[in-house]
């Protein structure tokens, strides 16, 4: 019987959701991180026992007991761990993250959110809406949403979890949807999958994994075939058509309403709680997915107009007469795509910048070129070195191949992390969008403390 939970990478966004998943409900939980953060010092304080040595001696005597004790990790921990190593080898139940939000979707019915972008804040949204509903849920979400401050929601009378359904290391597979959305099929983690082929599989299989009775929602015109099981129902969405659409969008004052669009009828005058146009789509997903779970008009309607956002996605740090700035996640290109693009149709006149630290080596190979060409839609872009994470440099590959392939129109520059805060003291812009999945965001607080003092 299992009594203990030990989190080998307890700090990460979706781990530390689980973190405060099995600490609500009893169980002695524990872990490892690599580096204190807000995020594992919050976890100690709810009663988490978290270290950041790799040393199988800092394991508490509590986790190690194979009988009573499930050990969690993370694909980012690499194989050779020390403390994931004495695990295996001592016969403890080792399982990844994946493995045990995949037993809450046949516990619970599940409404994942899955693509190469958009999942956190459609996942977010969803969750919101349902969660001031009567309908209610749980929710394991990718970031901290400003409505709650947390990425865990807890529900003891909703029988729906929200998921984040995440395709890094086929991880989705090992879940089992009641409804889930597709976003998008853009190639992504070719260090996994090798061809863009193999990607787009992952998700058809993926498709067959939704249980009878459930619903697939899927963005209209994506690569990807589906192949869902007899008794699914598959709806299309998209920004102005599909079975879920908007209609009569009224973006101006800083503001975005529009109708939307359903096969049970339209919700007249939905209003955007976080107004950037790529939330149009999102929100009609994370809509659609709370209207198939029960929720009504009026609910749809009132969760849209309260969601608040979540770190690090469009979220505004600083936004007055002289100055706006905002930190965002986007590390693929077409994200990086769509993030300019709103912030262009939201400030058409003013002069942009960005500061952007890639994520990978692998990544920034694969697509250096299509990131040279979202970038070139800014004014200015400052970019850094590349955010290694769980990789080793590849020969060749740096910042510069992107720098390279940047368009006349656009103002480039290559600098290091020691730069940033200059950047924010003398850079000539109207806004500055902090752009990447990296460390980028530890300098956030102090660029915004810079530009409300200018």
């Amino acid at each position: 019987m299992v009594k203990s939970v030990y989190f080998v990478g307890a700090g990460g966004i979706g781990m530390s959701a689980l973190v405060r998943y099995f600490l609500s409900s009893g169980y002695n939980v524990g872990g490892y991180d690599k580096t204190p953060s807000e995020l594992t010092e919050k976890l100690i304080e709810e009663g988490a026992q978290i270290h950041y040595a790799e040393d199988v001696d800092s394991i508490a005597p509590c986790f190690k007991d194979k009988e009573t004790t499930l050990v969690v990790y993370t694909p980012a921990i690499p194989a050779e761990h020390k403390e994931l190593v004495y695990f295996k080898e001592n016969g403890f139940d080792v399982q990844k993250r994946a493995q045990v939000l995949g037993f809450l979707t046949q516990e619970h019915k599940g409404l994942c959110v899955a693509g190469t972008h958009g999942k956190t804040t459609t996942s977010s949204m969803a969750a919101h809406i349902l969660h001031q509903s009567h309908v209610d849920c749980n929710a394991f979400l990718g970031g901290i949403t400003k409505n709650y401050g947390t990425n865990y929601i807890l529900s003891k009378d909703s029988d729906y979890v929200v998921i984040e359904a995440d395709e890094f290391d086929r991880s989705f597979h090992w879940l089992r949807p009641y409804a889930t959305v597709i976003t998008a099929t853009d190639a992504d983690h070719l260090d996994i999958y090798g061809t863009k082929e193999a990607y787009l599989e992952s998700f058809r299989h993926y498709t067959t994994l939704i249980q009878p009775g459930g619903a697939l929602i899927i963005h209209k015109g994506l690569e990807m075939k589906a192949d869902p099981q007899a008794g699914v129902k598959v709806y299309d969405y998209s920004r102005t058509e599909g079975d879920f659409h908007a209609e009569n969008i009224r973006i101006g004052g800083g503001e975005i309403f529009f109708d939307f669009v359903t096969p049970k009828g339209t919700i007249k005058d939905i209003q955007l709680g976080v107004p950037v146009s790529i939330n149009i789509e999102n929100g009609i997903a994370a809509m659609a997915l709370a209207q198939l779970a029960g929720a009504t008009d009026e609910e749809i309607r009132e969760g849209m107009r309260t969601f608040a956002g979540v770190d690090r996605r469009f979220d505004f740090k600083v936004k007055n007469d002289k100055v706006v700035f905002l930190s965002d996640y986007a590390h693929h290109p077409n994200e990086i795509d769509q993030s300019i693009r709103s912030i262009r149709e939201l400030y058409q006149d003013k002069k942009i910048a960005a500061i952007f630290q890639p994520h990978l080596y692998t990544r920034t190979r694969d697509f250096y070129k299509e990131f040279a060409a979202a970038l070139s839609l800014l004014d200015v872009v400052y970019l850094c070195d590349i955010y290694p994470a769980r990789e080793l440099p590849i020969p060749g590959i740096t910042s510069k191949i992107i720098y390279d392939n940047l368009s006349a129109g656009c103002e480039g520059h290559l600098i290091h992390k020691e730069d940033i805060l200059g950047i924010a003291e003398k850079g000539d812009f109207d806004v500055l969008i902090s752009l990447g999945a990296g460390d980028i965001e530890n300098y956030v607080p102090e660029i915004a403390e810079i530009l409300k003092k200018k």
